[in-house]
């Protein structure tokens, strides 16, 4: 009887490739967009490129062995893990270096495939662990296995770029089959190849989120600048992140393969199929842009305020996962989300630098507390974001409807010390107790004088309460409140 072994791969480098500069057009190919729409495209079509390989490389594997599909253990967020006879290893071991070799010139260096294998013998967590020591030494000294983490290659692909933005960035708009060949086993192809799969959500298909905001006429996607003109208030544009917190640390207490691979389809499953039923309604169709849906993560772009509320109703929806699909895991590793929501500062900022700017702030909010958002300046659990969002309420009705002009909600403004992630932030040196708190008092009430109207009364007071909360002897202000702040005036300053 053959022996089976446990082949599992991974993409290294994603955030160095897709921060990697555009190298432009070539000569003999100009393209007609505007240079935003083009880098855009491209960063988009590198998205979908790392995405798709880690479905479509165990996929072309198997069927160039001539094996079941049914082998396939678990595949996409940028890993994938097959089930092979031993004596299949040498031939897996060819493929995978042809691969490896295209994707590093392909990425000029900064995209990576490695991978490792092992006996399926003993238990899952000896197999786990026997699979992470050898793709820990794979990763350490790769010219051991053929393996080559040479930054400067890729010159051979000159024309990647334009490959990412028309064929990956505009052709996957409409085309829903996606193909490979052994010629160039990293260049994927849409709509035909020596294999194809149909990008769908069918057990058999490729799993790939792929909603773009388009112009009024349907006939092209939007950039980024058209996004954020679509949004109320400030017209500025945005990049969103989210992530499940800790989700390594569940995968490692499973007991057995078929978790392993439940667990991976489960949340691979809600990341995409609810991000397409989400940008499907009328709140986010015309204002959101999917760049990708991971195995644990996702990242899309588009409109500021269409981007807060589309964080709200997923981070609510993957509280009820957790609670329904995840309630025979015990712990709450891979039960909470932490998001993070990077704003425009002005023409200057471009849609690469925006992602790593919200990679970093989720990077600080997961660091800080699990289960937060990072926006505005401020981390805030979950809890205290419905809070703000009802503080933003306030402070907008008493902007619009009671006198308090926009000047009002810049003036206390000015009591926080801080420079937030807000093209109407104010900077100031440090943050710290307010140090007198009648201050805000007498400027709210200076704005906002004594009335016999009790509704503005009783807004007055609340505003107050909170934005430096109940306790009159530590009078601090409330991060929730420098985040409402930051939301009305983004709703009321054109």
């Amino acid at each position: 009887m053959s022996i089976q072994i446990f082949l599992q791969g991974r993409l290294l480098g994603m955030p160095e490739f897709l921060a990697l500069p555009a190298r432009g057009p070539r000569p003999d190919a100009p393209s007609q967009a505007s240079p935003q729409s083009n880098d855009e495209r491209l960063f988009a079509g590198r998205c979908a490129w790392v995405s798709l390989l880690s479905d479509v490389l165990p996929r072309a594997l198997l069927s160039e062995l001539g094996l079941s599909k049914i082998l396939l253990g678990s595949s996409g967020g940028g890993q994938f893990l097959v089930v092979l006879p031993q004596e299949s290893e040498p031939q897996a071991e060819t493929f995978l270096q042809a691969a490896a070799a295209q994707i590093q010139a392909m990425s000029a260096g900064r995209l990576h495939l490695i991978w490792a294998t092992t006996e399926n013998l003993g238990d899952w967590a000896v197999v786990r662990r026997r699979l992470r020591e050898a793709m820990a030494l794979r990763r350490g000294t790769p010219g051991s296995f053929g393996l080559s983490f040479d930054s400067g290659a890729g010159s051979e692909y000159q024309d990647a770029d334009e490959y990412f933005r028309q064929e990956l960035g505009n052709g996957l708009i409409e085309q829903r089959v996606v193909g490979w060949s052994p010629e160039a086993p990293a260049r994927l192809t849409l709509g035909s190849g020596k294999y194809s799969w149909t990008i769908g959500s069918e057990p058999d298909q490729i799993l790939l989120t792929r909603h773009v905001a388009l112009s009024d006429d349907g006939s092209r996607p939007v950039d980024a600048n058209e996004l954020g003109a679509r949004a109320e208030g400030t017209k500025t544009w945005g990049v969103l992140r989210g992530d499940a917190d800790n989700l390594d640390v569940r995968f490692r207490r499973v007991t057995s393969i078929e978790e392993h691979v439940q667990l991976s389809v489960l949340y691979k499953q809600f990341f995409a199929g609810e991000l397409e039923v989400l940008c499907s309604l009328p709140d986010f169709w015309r204002k959101v842009t999917i760049l990708y849906s991971g195995g644990d993560d996702f990242a899309a772009y588009g409109a500021w305020d269409a981007l807060i509320q589309l964080a709200r109703e997923l981070q609510r929806l993957f509280r009820r996962f957790g609670e329904e699909s995840l309630k025979d895991f015990p712990g709450g590793e891979g039960k909470t989300l932490t998001m993070s929501l990077a704003i425009s500062q002005g023409p200057e900022s471009t849609l690469a630098g925006l992602f790593q700017q919200a990679g970093e702030m989720m990077e600080q909010a997961k660091s800080s507390s699990r289960d937060s958002f990072a926006l505005l300046g401020r981390i805030l659990e979950w809890r205290h974001v419905n809070g703000a969002s009802e503080l933003k309420d306030t402070m907008v009705r008493v902007a619009e409807e009671f006198g308090g002009n926009t000047q009002f909600l810049k003036e206390l403004s000015s009591f926080y010390r801080d420079e937030v992630f807000s093209p109407v932030s104010v900077s100031r040196k440090k943050e710290g107790e307010l140090e007198k708190p009648w201050r805000l008092h007498r400027r709210v009430l200076r704005v906002l004088p004594p009335t016999r109207d009790r509704e503005v009364d009783r807004l007055r007071s609340s505003l107050i309460v909170e934005l430096v909360g109940k306790n009159a002897s530590q009078v601090k202000l409330r991060p929730a409140g420098r985040v409402a702040l930051e939301w009305a005036r983004l709703l009321t300053e054109a």
